[in-house]
């Protein structure tokens, strides 16, 4: 009887300690200083996708930084995107991001290719994208600089061990692998940036 009791009394403990929390993964619900708040220069870090076309973009970018600015509307922001595609720089600045305020969801428009995401709730110096890809996650991160704190990173690491990702589902970035600006002298073995043009 005392044997199964403890097993009795052990078994909420086991059940809760077994999957890792996901508590800190918190969509953040739009007010109006959630944009403003996302506006200007980022560098991104990290991605990790169980989404099989996303998969293939995470493992070509080696270093990516973009900057949103206001769009034409107040629901919209416009992209620019410099970034290393495995040996080529390319600068895409035709794709925009749409606002949904009612769901507190935004839109990557990049052609005819459209993605959704959610704004996770963290530093106000990272950016962490919950990407919705039917029902195959994936999660970004992007920061105001190239060095991430260690707690950052370990609370990003914590969030995609509770997504389920496995470590070749996770892609860094490299500051080495960083583009020349448009106009900036390109290094031995660098291209300048190939501006990519709207169809």
């Amino acid at each position: 009887m005392l044997p199964t009791l403890t097993l009795l009394l052990g078994l909420p403990l086991a059940l809760t300690a077994e999957p890792p929390s996901c508590a800190t993964i918190v969509p953040v619900t739009f007010d109006n200083a959630t944009i403003p708040g996302i506006l200007g220069q980022w560098i991104y870090i990290v991605g990790a996708s169980k989404y099989p076309p996303h998969l293939e973009e995470l493992k070509a970018v080696k270093h990516a930084t973009f900057s949103l600015s206001p769009g034409s509307h107040e629901d919209e922001l416009n992209v620019t995107e410099i970034m290393r595609l495995n040996e080529t720089c390319v600068v895409k600045n035709n794709s925009k991001i749409h606002i949904f305020q009612h769901n507190s969801t935004l839109m990557h428009v990049d052609g005819q290719v459209t993605s959704m995401a959610k704004l996770i709730q963290s530093d106000k110096d990272l950016l962490i994208l919950k990407h919705l890809n039917a029902d195959l996650p994936g999660l970004s991160l992007s920061a105001r600089t190239p060095n991430v704190s260690k707690e950052h990173l370990e609370e990003f690491k914590a969030q995609l061990h509770c997504l389920g990702f496995t470590e070749d589902q996770v892609f860094f970035t490299s500051e080495k692998d960083a583009c020349p600006l448009p106009g900036e002298k390109a290094g031995e073995g660098d291209t300048e940036p190939q501006l990519e043009q709207p169809l």
